[in-house]
């Protein structure tokens, strides 16, 4: 019997994890921790720690405290600060005699900022790449990437601090932030457009399975809505980033169509993403996936993708017999 330790079970990513560790293996034993007390994930959880920051001077014991206590296998960071955390400690978390998911340092560090994950791709003559700019006027912008354009912070996830340029009004707000804060980027196709693509990477630049979604997004940067897609082409495309970063375990690249039919990245996510339970549900456990990667240190057999459509919606959890869990 394994245990397992999901970070951040308040998170949809910490809570989806948790489901689908659950039907990957009914026996696992699941400890959770999240910063609230009140996290829902601790509905799915057979054990609950509340966490510190891991920005505290405190994580480190505590973290070692949990791991002793519950006697944990493996720890799967549930949300990107965990991930980061982990990745930024590696000796010390190794220390723990227990196992972590973890993307390479090198990948990690390359997406925590967008630029130089721009760099990395012009400096492979990427053709997926999409220009980026650190600096330029109002006007030398709109003759280079025309107009709307986009600032997008250099480090943020979900799509949190887009600014939509259409005009010099809304470009001076943020003029002085260009450079250090914000770069300037094309607008690629339409929201419609949109695909999340799931790879499981073997560490030396293959991969044991995918899985693409169109999707929508929510106004949170979440998928709202996703279908099942087969693109030859865009398994090119992913096969070859996978070639050249060697992604290890479950990596997420997001791409806009442009209007000539190519494909775009918009980043590197190098961890399990919020929509993973969704793709549970049309055959790609990446969950299940960890544990005989990470865990039982074996391939994972590639998965059998079903078509289908899903949707992401709001629902309750409702305790009647007491006000806390």
């Amino acid at each position: 019997m394994s245990t397992v330790m999901v970070t951040g079970v308040g998170a949809i990513m910490g809570y989806g994890l948790l489901k689908s560790l659950r039907a990957s293996d009914p026996a696992v034993v699941l400890v959770g921790t999240d910063i609230y007390d009140d996290a829902a994930g601790r509905a799915w959880c057979d054990a609950f720690a509340q966490a510190p920051l891991t920005a505290s001077a405190d994580y480190p014991a505590w973290l070692e405290r949990v791991v002793r206590q519950h006697a944990v296998d493996l720890v799967i960071p549930g949300i990107e600060q965990d991930l980061h955390w982990f990745s930024d400690h590696r000796e010390q978390v190794a220390q723990l005699g227990c196992g972590v998911v973890l993307n390479s340092r090198a990948l990690i560090d390359l997406s925590r900022d967008k630029w130089a994950m721009d760099q990395a791709l012009a400096a492979a003559d990427e053709p997926a790449r999409i220009p980026s700019y650190l600096s330029g006027s109002f006007a030398e912008l709109v003759r280079t990437l025309g107009l709307p354009f986009l600032l997008k912070p250099r480090r943020s996830y979900a799509s949190k601090g887009l600014v939509w340029v259409q005009s010099a009004s809304d470009f001076e707000p943020h003029a002085h932030l260009l450079g250090e804060v914000l770069m300037a980027q094309p607008i690629i196709g339409s929201a419609e457009q949109e695909f999340t693509v799931a790879v499981f990477g073997d560490g030396e630049g293959g991969s044991f399975g995918s899985i693409t979604l169109q999707r929508k997004l929510a106004a949170d940067g979440s998928t709202a809505k996703a279908w099942v897609r087969q693109e030859a082409s865009l398994d090119e495309v992913v096969a070859r980033l996978c070639a050249h970063f060697r992604p290890v375990g479950p990596t997420n690249l997001q791409f806009r169509r442009d209007a000539d039919g190519s494909w775009k990245l918009l980043e590197i996510n190098p961890r399990i993403s919020s929509t993973s339970s969704m793709r549970r549900a049309f055959g790609y456990n990446e969950a299940a996936m960890c544990l005989d990667f990470f865990l039982n240190r074996k391939a994972p057999p590639t998965p059998e993708i079903r078509p289908g459509f899903a949707v992401r919606y709001i629902e309750e959890l409702v305790v009647h017999d007491r006000d806390h869990f």
